[in-house]
């Protein structure tokens, strides 16, 4: 019985491997619907490919670690210099060398969906994640780059185990490991699109919760950048706890 063109578009949908020897024999069916169909998943196939070699590339870092017996390799990220409140966050993340999910990569090129799919996925998979989180206030006394830093030391101390090489999104810590500063690292390393995940999702998660807290804000929508809404609000309500007084146009309304 001849299958049905329906029948083959449902059955490419779960083929991930070009030599299935069914590929042969639809390549062989003269009908447009099937070769339209099996066109499509040539296409799917390809990309599928890329972003296997790309996820693959970013490993490199961390391949070249493992090949010394290194197992503990932590990437790190921040999320937060930006907006106008709410703290700065950075997260640690150590992953399996047997991690294997080609989505990960830099938090600013997903869906906030796609985030939150691949944070519950980085939580159960990885060796530890490590959260370091600096608030509104510590930023005013101490500048948002070392802030920054001050998070990324957190997030690192709140490691366990204690990881042996650090791999950092543009950054160098004052503590005493072996670590690479990447420029661009969310984009280079998984381990640091990981840590970028972790720390957008967290972030997000708790400028939600202020929004509830402190609302008039659009703290939900815009994380605590400068947006109209936010703007309106400052101009409206005045500042709170959690804005950066250090900031303009906060700054403006002390």
């Amino acid at each position: 019985m001849t299958e049905t063109i329906s029948s083959i578009r449902s059955l490419l949908k779960q083929i991930d491997d070009i030599s299935d020897v069914r590929l042969l024999k639809w390549r062989a069916d003269s009908r447009i619907g099937v070769q339209t169909a099996l066109k499509s998943w040539d296409k799917h196939y390809a990309k599928l490919r890329q972003q296997e070699e790309a996820f693959q590339g970013r490993f490199s870092f961390e391949r070249h670690y493992w090949h010394q017996g290194v197992t503990y390799i932590a990437g790190i990220d921040e999320v937060g210099r930006g907006p106008l409140a709410g703290p700065v966050i950075a997260a640690a993340v150590i992953l399996p060398s047997d991690f294997h999910h080609i989505d990960v990569i830099d938090s600013k090129q997903l869906s906030a969906k796609k985030r939150e799919m691949l944070y519950h996925i980085i939580i159960e998979q990885a060796i530890s994640i490590g959260v370091g989180i600096v608030d509104a206030a510590t930023i005013d006394d101490i500048n948002i780059y070392q802030a920054a830093k001050l998070a990324m030391t957190k997030a690192v101390k709140d490691l366990a185990p204690e990881p042996e090489v650090l791999l950092i999104d543009a950054m160098s810590l004052d503590i005493p490991i072996t670590q690479e500063s990447l420029i661009k690292g969310d984009a280079l390393s998984n381990s640091i699109g990981a840590a970028s995940i972790i720390a957008k999702v967290t972030r997000d998660r708790l400028m939600t919760e202020y929004s509830v807290m402190y609302p008039g804000y659009g703290f939900a929508n815009n994380a605590g950048y400068g947006t109209k809404e936010h703007l309106d609000g400052l101009k409206k309500r005045g500042i709170t706890p959690i804005h950066r007084q250090s900031f303009q146009p906060v700054h403006d309304q002390l």
